[in-house]
């Protein structure tokens, strides 16, 4: 079945701003055009592709076919580069999954040195975030998966190092006696949101058991930080964003020499590869400036 292209840029940009008014603005057209191409598309697919509130989202159908079209921009561009053509109007669009940790430590750059495209970044852990891949909603993903998803390539990245923190005042306060099991289970600890493990992770690998301590949840890598700063709570925060803290004293290791390395991959639709090389040579090029290289 082949699409309409208005037809299809029309449902990505009323996913995109929200609203059909929106859409129309963007496209240089009334919105009761808009309305007429999304009612020709959603009788063409037999499916609803909106949901029509404040603001409009994608049902199922309408987030594959708002990829899909994502995905011809993406190739069409690289068609366009290959051939020596003129680009068309406006930069290609591009969604793709990556963890909040990495987002705030090495991923900006990679971004910032890939030219003509637009991100749609989807934030998820970095243990769920193939999930994306495998459900068709991203084109790539900052993963934890080594192994390569379904219909895509894989390319280790190395592992980004994690240390368990806390501010000086805090380990006086709860940690008196020593960092125990019996301490980590009392004191407050930070959790991004329901699928973060790390801490629990670190326990279990630095004490072999396995604790749900009480927690703070702070969807920010940057308030795991300035939270353990405060003395909240203890989390496991990046090394690169706590070694100058680290440094001053402001921070304290709960256990020295026990860090937790989390290996990643960046994982591409094997369809898409092509078009976003220029993109994972960039990927990888920011995540060697920051992570421990993989093993040979």
């Amino acid at each position: 079945m082949q699409f309409d292209a208005p037809q299809l840029a029309a449902l990505a940009a009323i996913l995109r701003h929200g609203s059909f008014e929106a859409a129309a603005a963007d496209l240089g057209v009334t919105p009761s055009a808009i309305s007429q191409r999304i009612k020709a598309l959603e009788e063409r697919v037999g499916a609803a592709l909106i949901r029509r509130a404040t603001p409009c989202t994608a049902t199922p159908a309408g987030a594959r076919l708002a990829k899909h079209a994502e995905d011809i921009g993406l190739l069409e561009a690289q068609l366009s580069r290959d051939l020596a053509l003129e680009p068309g109007p406006g930069a290609a669009r591009l969604r793709l999954a990556v963890n909040a940790d990495s987002l705030s430590t090495w991923f900006i750059p990679a971004m910032a040195g890939t030219a003509d495209l637009l991100f749609d970044l989807v934030i998820d852990d970095q243990d769920h975030s193939a999930d994306w891949l495998r459900q068709g909603a991203v084109s790539a993903a900052v993963c934890a998966e080594a192994a390569a998803v379904a219909g895509c390539d894989a390319h280790p990245l190395g592992a980004l190092r994690y240390i368990a923190t806390a501010s000086p005042a805090f380990m006086a306060r709860w940690f008196a006696d020593g960092v125990t099991p019996a301490a980590l289970a009392r004191a407050p600890c930070m959790i991004f949101n329901a699928k973060d493990a790390l801490q629990r992770q670190w326990i279990e690998t630095t004490f072999g058991q396995r604790l749900n301590p009480p927690a703070h949840y702070l969807p920010s890598s940057t308030a795991f930080v300035d939270a353990a700063l405060a003395g909240l709570g203890w989390g496991m925060n990046p090394l690169c964003l706590v070694e100058e803290p680290l440094r001053r004293g402001a921070l304290v290791p709960l256990w020295p020499d026990r860090p937790l390395d989390i290996a990643l991959s960046w994982q591409v639709s094997r369809v898409m590869a092509p078009a976003l090389r220029p993109l994972t040579r960039a990927v990888r090029r920011a995540a060697a400036t920051v992570l421990i290289p993989p093993a040979p």
